[in-house]
């Protein structure tokens, strides 16, 4: 099983609020980290701590999430995951709303309203990769060879976000870190995937579509409903799909994708089911297990078609 991390809510240093969810940061002998609760019970917790062991598998540079249970003294509180700070002091973390805006001073980055961005397309964000650096050393040890750009990297993001049904790579669900040496922009790793992988599907739901006859039901078709905040053009009514989107920056940087589609081909289905094995159970029940399995398995055949 993996570990689950006690957090003394006396830790706390900082209380804050991340959309709906709270959070604060808190002190180990190994640096800051960051403490978010899962209050609502829609299994963001165990849909993070997946998708980063997935990102890991495949060499993404990925922020690491631990599982965590919140005290107040020996009294148990809640569920929630925690990240070790990842842009510290001096460094700055600029997220994509910035980065599009000092390309383009008409884009929108103070809208409060994350999604439905028209100007959040495909092209501006790669636009804006390309004056990207990679990211430090530090994220990309695991690294498949022939990645060689921000962009190149971007597009394993992509494939991520594919593969787990995320639908929240926002323009502030991205972004850059600055280093204070040269005030070189390096592409920041992946972060922040709770809500992928369909975690807030009631279980009775899932069941309904494992065991459903009608094809409209099953998951292979529920799967294609995901879609990415991306647009193609700022005209456009509707994002695209993710898998429109690693399409799209799959063919701005083909080779990345063709060395990310061979990492996913080494990720073998029963690897997947180990990785979603390990959330303990009193996190993730017996059924939501077998359809997040279902879920990634059938994602990873249709991007390896």
């Amino acid at each position: 099983m993996f570990q689950t991390i006690r957090v003394d809510r006396a830790a706390a240093e900082a209380m804050e609020w991340l959309g709906t969810k709270r959070k604060f940061w808190f002190s180990r002998q190994d640096g800051r980290w960051l403490f978010k609760a899962e209050e609502r019970g829609t299994g963001e917790d165990w849909a993070e701590k997946i998708a980063c062991e997935l990102a890991a598998k495949f060499g993404i540079p990925h922020v690491h999430y631990e599982l965590a249970e919140e005290y107040e003294g020996d009294a148990y509180l809640q569920p929630g995951v925690i990240c070790r700070e990842f842009a510290s002091a001096p460094q700055d973390l600029i997220l994509g709303n910035q980065l599009l805006w000092n390309r383009d001073s008409s884009y929108p980055k103070e809208n409060l309203q994350k999604y439905r961005i028209r100007q959040h397309t495909i092209e501006a964000v790669a636009r804006c990769l390309s004056q990207l650096e990679m990211p430090s050393v530090e994220w990309i040890h695991a690294l498949p060879e022939g990645i060689a750009s921000a962009l190149d990297v971007f597009t394993g993001y992509a494939l991520l976000d594919a593969l787990i049904a995320n639908q929240d790579r926002h323009h502030e669900n991205w972004g850059a870190i600055r280093i204070p040496e040269n005030g070189a922009l390096r592409l920041a790793p992946s972060f922040d995937h709770g809500a992928s992988l369909a975690r807030n599907v009631s279980d009775e739901e899932r069941v309904d579509r494992l065991r459903s006859k009608d094809v409209r039901r099953q998951i292979p078709h529920f799967s294609q409903r995901a879609r990415s905040s991306f647009y193609r053009d700022s005209e456009d009514a509707r994002p695209v799909s993710t898998f429109e989107a690693f399409a799209d920056f799959a063919r701005r940087a083909p080779d990345a994708a063709r060395i990310w589609l061979e990492s996913l081909n080494g990720v073998t289905p029963d690897e997947i089911r180990a990785i979603v094995d390990e959330v303990p159970s009193e996190r993730m029940s017996p059924i939501a297990k077998e359809f997040t399995i279902k879920l990634i398995v059938v994602n990873r055949e249709r991007l390896l078609e």
